[in-house]
């Protein structure tokens, strides 16, 4: 439940570990869970949520610390769980807050973190761990499991306190046959299920999905069908953090004979790391330069760029909108390589007709087998549940749709349903003598990254945007006479985006006279009231009248 009427939580009990999800719940991305316990603080992930149609001109929207100011320095580490943006995207804007908070995480995550630090100006000090490793973080005793997942070296994390224990699942599936041979230890899971989980926190993005995830390996039939059957210049759309997924079309493009070059800054800057750190094995002579391709016939060339989700200023999006170096065209065929993230779907559905419209193939989810999920299905759900039979149950990772199935399938495995905590973002859940409890709420809405800089769009001003989008705007100049109150002259009325006749908001006028003798006869003189009961007779006007509403700008002059 989002339980609206709580208010901020009392003090913690000495015996008692608290959990606040600051993103993740409600939602695919933001994941972020911070555990409080005996006055220290242990944050889990700390990513991005990408922005969705009805918020224009944002980059990315962060978790809101809020929770943690004036607390900064209780704060013990954060621990990543992988590499994807949606659990490490925020971890420059929270290091900006306090530069030398340990960071922990496998080797390519720390790896991919860095990178994304080093563009940020941040040094930040890392603690690199590996399944089976154990690390004490102030009262915090991290235990850490390898997990199979859509990106090499996943980690679970598994938290023992004097209060209880937290097993905390990350991005995870279980394929029985992935392609780096590192599957999900449930022998892992097993041992710690008999040591005791108080608290299991799940992935919860499959739940809705009944059986089990297929395998990584399944799909490259269809992979090399793509490449077998196209006449020019493969094209591939992924995240640019799936190593897996490239090196599959690595391989196809070795065995029919392909150069590939990488397009997309965070897409070369990956692929490098992974190249580098043995994460993606690369042939001698396969990787060429972008600017070399002029050089090779199009059926020899396979391009790898980012874009999958729509992102409109990735690669892919730019192509489809010609305005790329790059010009995909007849004879091309475009692999979109990813799974579709929910609310992504007119994006994606633009690119394909774009791309369409130029005359490429394009592949996608809907029509061929060319993506598998990273997350584990309902039977994995209720496989793990009954492995680890924990005492109480805090699906994370997810809508509240797949929160709500999650939950349902742990109930189902015999947890009482009293011990299933489905909650949303801020919500706090207290852990005391190994029963959850919902205990109060705190702040943990949306910070938005506009142009580089955090924070200064607001929802009021995205309702400004998505307005001016969709409905236009009219800036309305009005001279008043500053002793009588009155217009002394008719007003000029500057609209865009609301047609080509000039007097469409002739008719206003009455209602500025009307809004301006009220004001009068209340004594009120003061130019920015004045503004604002011109901006809601216009406004009220214009819904009336033309069924519209645009922003109205109000600008009083006193004569």
């Amino acid at each position: 439940m989002s339980h609206p009427e709580l208010k901020a939580p009392p003090s913690l009990p000495r015996n008692g570990l608290r959990v606040v999800a600051l993103g993740g719940l409600g939602e695919v991305g933001r994941n972020m869970a911070v555990l409080e316990h005996r006055g220290k603080l242990l944050i889990i992930d700390c990513g991005v949520l990408f922005p969705e149609e009805h918020q224009p001109g944002v980059d990315v929207i962060l978790p809101d610390f809020t929770f943690l100011q004036g607390r900064w320095q209780d704060v013990v580490g954060v621990v990543l769980t992988h590499g994807h943006e949606d659990h490490i995207g925020a971890v420059p804007y929270l290091l900006k807050e306090r530069g030398d908070i340990p960071v922990i995480g496998s080797r390519l995550t720390l790896a991919f973190i860095e990178a994304k630090l080093k563009e940020h100006r941040i040094k930040p000090k890392t603690q690199q761990v590996k399944e089976g490793d154990r690390l004490p973080l102030g009262p915090f005793d991290c235990e850490f499991i390898a997990v199979n997942h859509s990106i090499p070296d996943g980690l679970a994390v598994f938290v023992r306190t004097s209060a209880g224990t937290v097993l905390h699942t990350g991005d995870f599936k279980m394929d029985q046959f992935p392609l780096d041979d590192r599957i999900t230890d449930l022998r892992a899971f097993a041992r710690l299920g008999e040591e005791g989980v108080d608290l299991f926190m799940t992935d919860s993005t499959n739940a809705e999905v009944p059986g089990f995830t297929i395998a990584e390996k399944d799909l490259g039939p269809a992979i090399d069908t793509v490449f077998r059957t196209a006449p020019g210049r493969v094209v591939v759309s992924s995240f640019a953090s799936h190593v897996h997924r490239i090196q599959q079309v690595l391989d196809a493009a070795v065995a029919h004979k392909r150069k590939v070059a990488f397009v997309g800054r965070s897409m070369v800057r990956n692929m490098g790391i992974a190249q580098e750190l043995g994460y993606l094995k690369v042939p001698k002579g396969l990787i060429v330069e972008a600017r070399e391709l002029d050089k090779l016939p199009a059926h020899q060339i396979t391009l790898v760029c980012t874009g999958s989700q729509g992102e409109p200023m990735a690669a892919l999006s730019r192509m489809a909108n010609r305005d790329h170096q790059i010009t995909v065209g007849e004879g091309d065929t475009v692999l979109l390589a990813s799974s579709l993230i929910p609310g992504n779907e007119n994006a994606v559905s633009r690119i394909i007709n774009g791309l369409t419209r130029w005359g490429a193939k394009v592949v996608h989810q809907g029509n061929a087998k060319v993506h598998v999920s990273g997350h584990a299905s309902a039977g994995e759900l209720v496989y793990c549940y009954n492995i680890v039979q924990p005492r109480n149950v805090m699906p994370v990772h997810g809508e509240w749709r797949h929160l709500r199935a999650n939950a349902d399938l742990a109930i189902a495995t015999g947890i009482d349903p009293e011990r299933v905590v489905v909650v949303d973002d801020g919500v706090v859940v207290d852990l005391v003598d190994g029963q959850v409890k919902v205990t109060g709420k705190v702040r943990a809405g949306y910070v938005y990254v506009s142009a580089g800089t955090v924070g200064d769009v607001t929802e009021e001003s995205l309702r400004d945007r998505v307005t001016l989008s969709q409905e236009g705007t009219v800036t309305v100049v009005a001279l008043v006479d500053a002793d009588t109150g009155k217009l002394t002259e008719p007003p000029d009325f500057l609209a865009r985006g609301l047609g080509t006749d000039e007097t469409l908001f002739d008719g206003a006028i009455p209602a500025i006279e009307s809004a301006l003798a009220e004001a009068a006869a209340q004594g009120i003189n003061d130019p920015q009231e004045l503004e604002k009961r011109i901006g809601r007779a216009v406004t009220r006007w214009a819904g009336r009248k033309h069924r519209r509403n645009p922003l109205v700008v109000p600008v009083v002059i006193e004569a």
